[in-house]
């Protein structure tokens, strides 16, 4: 349920209402937008009579909200959010950002492709430290050291580091280390008790849609890391497993609007880990940017051939480099301002 605040309501009145609402045993959303404040009222409101709270002096009406998803929601939250990943670098609410780099951390070639990325106008840097793998004998990441590395290329670069956090028991470890954006991967979608833990940091979560998940089920995600109280949740879109197998999965385009209109939470492509292939990554990083995404995140290796994993998905610095300059092209086409005709 929300309740909209009028114009007229004093910052008192307003918080003797959330108050007066705490107190009934249910929790509450402030969204202060810029032409309303809205109320999230969450728990079992069918205990809550609407007409009451139509009659009080600050309450302009009441909606009942029929979706699970209550803080993720964007008639909760009608503006936009915007996350600060640190370093200065803001994504979502217009805020457009690449993150790019390799699936894994191998060594000292990572600050080779951190300048290169950077170069070619990459906002973070990302490289997996820890890899959830299919089989238990393929590389698995390089563990604390590969954070190191992360961290030192990120501080030297002045680029906020996204990387995959898989264990609950490793929270505290990225915490310590300064980590800018924890991931939480496909697999990891709906460990619950791995979204719990996160959500009660106040870091970044860049969190991608399951293999199978449906949109409800993202969004899903995201409510147990924001019912923690981290409200930094990033959606990610990295294509999910259908009955075509000429693709590594099938980006699902769709989900892009569709997430924006459910919700206010940013939202990313990931075209590496739809296509997994690099002749299709940079076509389906430019549809992601068609469809409105606030962001991608592009595996960029300097090598590919010789990657310990996922190399058959990496684009070169150089292809890179070209995609870079082709999304700023479509970034203008689909921000330009049309006049009083645009809709």
């Amino acid at each position: 349920m929300i309740a909209i605040v009028k114009e007229s309501a004093t910052p008192e009145q307003l918080d003797h209402f959330v108050s007066w609402i705490e107190d009934r045993g249910f929790r509450t959303n402030v969204s202060h937008g810029e032409n309303e404040t809205i109320v999230g009222i969450i728990g079992d409101t069918t205990r809550i009579d609407p007409f009451l709270l139509e009659s009080m002096d600050i309450i302009d009406q009441v909606r009942r909200v029929s979706e699970p998803f209550k803080k993720a929601n964007r008639k909760f939250h009608p503006a936009d959010t915007v996350v600060d990943c640190g370093h200065g670098v803001l994504l979502g609410g217009g805020n457009f950002q690449v993150i790019a780099g390799p699936c894994s951390v191998e060594g000292a070639n990572l600050m080779d492709i951190a300048r290169a990325v950077k170069s070619a106008g990459a906002g973070l840097l990302r490289g997996g430290a820890y890899k959830p793998r299919t089989s238990p004998y393929s590389y698995q990441g390089m563990g604390e050291r590969g954070l190191n590395l992360l961290m030192e290329a990120g501080g030297e670069l002045d680029l906020p580091v996204v990387t995959e956090v898989m264990d609950p028991r490793d929270v505290q470890l990225f915490l310590d280390k300064g980590i800018d954006v924890m991931q939480i991967g496909a697999r990891n979608s709906q460990n619950f008790p791995l979204l719990r833990e996160v959500g009660k940091t106040q870091v970044p979560i860049l969190l991608k849609r399951g293999i199978s998940g449906t949109i409800d089920e993202l969004l899903m995600a995201a409510e147990y890391v924001m019912s923690e109280g981290n409200p930094n949740v990033i959606l990610c879109e990295r294509g999910i497993r259908s009955f075509e197998t000429r693709t590594r999965n099938t980006f699902d385009v769709n989900a892009i609007p569709v997430l924006h209109r459910l919700s206010h939470l940013p939202v990313v492509g990931d075209p590496s880990h739809a296509t997994g292939h690099t002749r299709y990554v940079r076509p389906i990083a430019y549809a992601a940017c068609a469809a409105g995404a606030d962001g991608l995140e592009i595996e960029v290796h300097d090598q590919p051939s010789k990657a310990w994993s996922d190399g058959a998905q990496a684009l070169t610095p150089t292809q890179f480099r070209d995609a870079m300059r082709r999304i700023a092209l479509i970034r203008n086409a689909v921000c330009a301002d049309l006049g009083e005709g645009d809709e």
